[in-house]
């Protein structure tokens, strides 16, 4: 197989993306200074609540991720292993409680929580691992706890976590001392829908061949819809993002040079060699199409307008936005898993689909080869499973991973 200089080719909107990140972190700095309260919040969180209140969102995940493209995660890891915590502990946390106490980061470390907002839908680690920051950092936590889904969110389900949501309401009145403003919460929740939208057009544009990015490229410029959503500049944004993109297609662009091969992704990127990785893929002329974890942040479908018509208390809001909020790929069982990666591989036309085993993220990776398995033996589409991390980079072993890779590859031109 060919090994020349081919890369993938990078977006025009990447600089905006950054230019839009970095002001993002430089006005969550800034939050304190103007007397606005500050909340750390579980990317899987509804965010909504705390836009409502003025109250500033902070993703520790999301800078965790930025520690470890910028290959600053390790030392973070290592600053809170000295100080007793487990290297068998999540790299995002330990990357997190590192920056913390070195005050090292690309953004200069992160502005002190007024409380901690965690939900688990994205897993149960992160409860744990939120209980420890509010012990050093002596602030309040509230965690939205969301049930895993083995068979699907029935109604008790659906009224447990609204119960939750009516009591977070209640929390954030307390902790601002005024009553929550539901009109604004309405205003704050159709931004959502909007920015949802356009994350699912954007990466729908990679069912054309070509596909004009690469979920290489995806995983960076999901940036906004974790950390922006509920806000008009992840729509701005968005919108530049998907124009780029539609032209791409129109012009028969692709992310990668003579695109042969089209791979589905599952589970967290490998932060720390996102780039090296996008570009020996692209000199085998392989383009990541799609990917489980970029995909999670499409399933908002509440339809906030006709609550204009109504009372803004009635119940079935919070019955309604609980249920996209239970059911992203990583809170749902075996058998749903299954279904999801068989209609993402036919939609996107993908013809392998790669596995990354994480060791930090268990509750991604549980199960990984026995859905390999199972999807290999119904669409007669082949597998790989590779391990790795998604932060920590002693963990990564990257010759031997690349040979898996490249072996892959070789023998789906056999098919």
């Amino acid at each position: 197989m060919s090994t020349d200089a081919a890369t993938s080719r990078r977006l025009r909107s990447y600089s905006k993306m950054r230019e839009v990140m970095t002001l993002y972190y430089l006005a969550a700095k800034a939050a304190p200074e103007s007397g606005r309260r500050v909340a750390w919040l579980t990317s899987g969180a509804p965010v909504e609540f705390l836009h409502a209140m003025d109250i500033v969102p902070v993703y520790p995940e999301n800078h965790a991720a930025m520690c470890a493209a910028q290959r600053m995660a390790l030392e973070l890891q290592q600053a809170a292993e000295e100080r007793g915590y487990s290297q068998d502990l999540c790299s995002y946390a330990r990357t997190d409680f590192g920056q913390i106490f070195t005050g090292k980061s690309p953004v200069m470390g992160l502005p002190k929580p007024d409380f901690l907002f965690a939900c688990n839908n994205i897993c149960t680690t992160v409860v744990k691992w939120y209980e420890e920051v509010s012990r050093i950092y002596r602030v309040p936590l509230f965690v939205l706890d969301m049930p895993f889904l083995h068979d699907g969110p029935d109604e008790s389900i659906v009224d447990y976590v609204a119960d939750q949501m009516r009591e977070f309401v209640r929390f954030l009145e307390e902790r601002t001392g005024r009553p929550f403003d539901h009109d604004r919460f309405l205003d704050v929740l159709e931004k959502t829908m909007k920015a949802v939208q356009l994350w699912g057009e954007i990466l729908d544009t990679c069912t054309h061949k070509p596909s004009p990015m690469s979920c290489f490229d995806a995983f960076i410029h999901m940036g906004p819809i974790v950390t922006l959503r509920g806000t008009q500049e992840c729509i701005d944004y968005y919108q530049g993002l998907r124009q780029e993109l539609v032209q791409r297609v129109e012009e028969g662009v692709g992310a990668v040079p003579e695109e042969r091969h089209r791979l589905l992704w599952d589970n967290l990127p490998i932060w720390f060699r996102l780039r090296e990785l996008s570009d020996k893929l692209a000199q085998w002329k392989t383009c990541l199409v799609a990917a489980t974890y970029t995909s999670s942040w499409c399933g908002m479908t509440v339809s906030v307008e006709g609550y204009r018509q109504m009372s803004p208390t009635v119940e079935t809001l919070f019955r309604d936005l609980a249920r996209p909020y239970l059911t992203p790929y990583i809170n749902q069982g075996f058998e749903e898993r299954v279904r999801i990666l068989k209609e993402m591989l036919a939609k996107y036309g993908a013809n392998g689909f790669l596995l990354h085993s994480d060791r930090s993220c268990k509750p991604y990776s549980l199960g990984q080869y026995l859905i390999r398995d199972r999807v290999t033996r119904e669409t007669g589409i082949p597998g790989l499973v590779i391990e790795a991390d998604m932060n920590d980079p002693r963990q990564y072993a990257e010759a031997p991973t690349l040979n898996r890779i490249q072996a892959y590859l070789e023998s789906l031109e056999g098919l």
